[in-house]
This record gives C-alpha cells, sequence and structure tokens, in this order.
C-alpha cells in the first residue's frame, strides 16, 4: 500500500481544511494546521476533534480518536509551518489574490522539495502558479466536502507541474483510501464544471417555480442514482462558495454559467446551506 507524507501542512483550518487535516492524521501523518489567531486556532483543532469522534462512533477508526488527534498540531502563520514538510495544502477561501500570497509564503518556509497544492474547486492552478518560484512542485488537489468521507481526489496538472510531482501525489491519494481523477487545468475542471451546471439549473428550476427542492433532489437520487441531489448538494457545498464559482465560470465559459438570481437573493440574505442552517433547505446540527 502506498505510504502517506511524513509530515502535511494545511493551510486554513476551515469545514475543508479540518478535513483533509483529519484525513491525513488517520493515514498517519504528522499534520500541522494553520489559523491565524490562537482563538481560530482552537476552533480548527476542535473541527478535527469533532471529525474524528464522530468517525469513531461510525467504526472507522482503526485507533482511539484521541491518538490520532494527537498527530495534529497548529500554528497561526504560515512562517511556521515544518520546513521539512513532504505536503502543504492551501484550504482557503476561493479568493486567487489570498490563495496566491498564502502559497507564495508557505514555498518560502518550506524546503525546495516540497509539494505544494491548492484544493480550490475552480481557479486557475497555472495561474496560481506564477507566484511561486517552483511552479514544478506545485498542483492541485481538489478534495470534497465532507473530506473524511468522500471517496475522490480531483487532482490538477497545471502547465508547469512536473511529472514527479503527479506520481507523488496519485500515492498520496491512494494512501488516504481515496480514488484519484487526474485532469488538466481548465476553469472548473471536470467535476465543479460539471458539478455547477447541474446546480446552476435545478436553482433556475426552483425559480421558475417548476418544483420544489425536494422533488428535484428526489429525481436525481432515485432516477439517476445520484447520492444527493443536486441542491441538498449546494446547501452542504455552501451556497456562497457555490455563487463564487459561478462567477468564475461566467466570465470563463461564459453566459451558461450565468448565476440565477434566487441564488444571488439567498446569499444576501445570509441563506448560505448547512453552514448557517438554511439554505435550499432547513438545518439543525
Amino acid at each position: 500500500m502506498a505510504a502517506a507524507p511524513g509530515t502535511v501542512g494545511v493551510v486554513g483550518g476551515g469545514r475543508m481544511g479540518a478535513g483533509i487535516a483529519q484525513s491525513f492524521a488517520t493515514a498517519g501523518s504528522a499534520v500541522v494546521v494553520v489559523e491565524s489567531g490562537k482563538e481560530a486556532a482552537a476552533a480548527a483543532l476542535e473541527r478535527v476533534a469533532t471529525g474524528l469522534r464522530r468517525a469513531a462512533e461510525r467504526g472507522r477508526l482503526e485507533e482511539p480518536a484521541e491518538r490520532v488527534l494527537a498527530r495534529v498540531t497548529t500554528v497561526t502563520t504560515v512562517d511556521d509551518l515544518p520546513a521539512g514538510a513532504d505536503l502543504v495544502v492551501e484550504a482557503v477561501p476561493e479568493d486567487p489574490a489570498l490563495k496566491a500570497r498564502l502559497l507564495a509564503a508557505a514555498e518560502k518556509a518550506v524546503g525546495e522539495t516540497t509539494v505544494l497544492a491548492t484544493n480550490t474547486s475552480s481557479l486557475s492552478v497555472t495561474e496560481l502558479g506564477t507566484a511561486l518560484a517552483r511552479p514544478e512542485r506545485f498542483l492541485g488537489m481538489h478534495f470534497f466536502n465532507p473530506v473524511p468521507a468522500s471517496a475522490l481526489v480531483e487532482l490538477v496538472v497545471a502547465g508547469r507541474t512536473a511529472d514527479d510531482t503527479v506520481r507523488t501525489a496519485l500515492e498520496w491519494v491512494r494512501a488516504l483510501g481515496k480514488k484519484d481523477v487526474v485532469v488538466r487545468d481548465s476553469p472548473g475542471f471536470a467535476s465543479s464544471r460539471l458539478g455547477v451546471a447541474l446546480g446552476l439549473e435545478a436553482i433556475r428550476m426552483v425559480e421558475e417555480g417548476v418544483a420544489e427542492p425536494e422533488a428535484i433532489d428526489a429525481a436525481m437520487s432515485l432516477g439517476y442514482k445520484h447520492p444527493m441531489g443536486p441542491l441538498r448538494l449546494t446547501d452542504l457545498v455552501g451556497l456562497d462558495v457555490r455563487l463564487a464559482i459561478a462567477e468564475y465560470l461566467h466570465d470563463t465559459l461564459g453566459e451558461r454559467f450565468a448565476p440565477p438570481e434566487l441564488l444571488r437573493e439567498k446569499v444576501a440574505r445570509g441563506e448560505l446551506g448547512r453552514k448557517t442552517g438554511r439554505g435550499f433547505y432547513t438545518w439543525e446540527d
């Protein structure tokens, strides 16, 4: 079986970053999570702890949750990433300038052989790589939410990504027990481009009064064997995240990705899905 990286840095400790940290720690890696401020860092560690407790309750951990959690530490600045890290994954919001700045800072903090990865779900990996001195050691590792339970990692090969970087990333994905798909860098890659197209059309159907969200989701789950419908998935991903991706794809690929007005209205009202308790559904955690 492929070996997990010895040491992993995760920049960003939100839902996605915490899930990535949990997955690598479960596979045996020592993980360092970067979050600005002691409170944010503590919250990130608690997200990982909660995820591990739930995994243990479902019988998905081969060792005690506390032992896995002991492999996770936090720091409050990218400068404190371990110089000997094998992999650093950036998992911050879909803001190109923010991502580029943090990736460049991470590259300066680690060694020349460290692989850098972005967890972007739509932004150009090639453009993000222009901020780096060693773009051949950089690629996209697009994890899916919730990371510990998801079977897929989409590896995005940028214009200057070296072949050995891709091979190493493939080994690490398999060490996590996940399945890889490898795609060439292009707007939305494969997963977001297709997933967002379906999600936007489902939102338009609600907007036009074609059917209620439950009916649309049931049609796709029961009729097409999707594990969940596009509107429930939009709630899980976050309506704000989906809007940001749609706007980017609209700019790069044209009118077919124009965000529906209903999506804009819900985001403006703070109805962002599961994380706020309301989106197309009402959620209780």
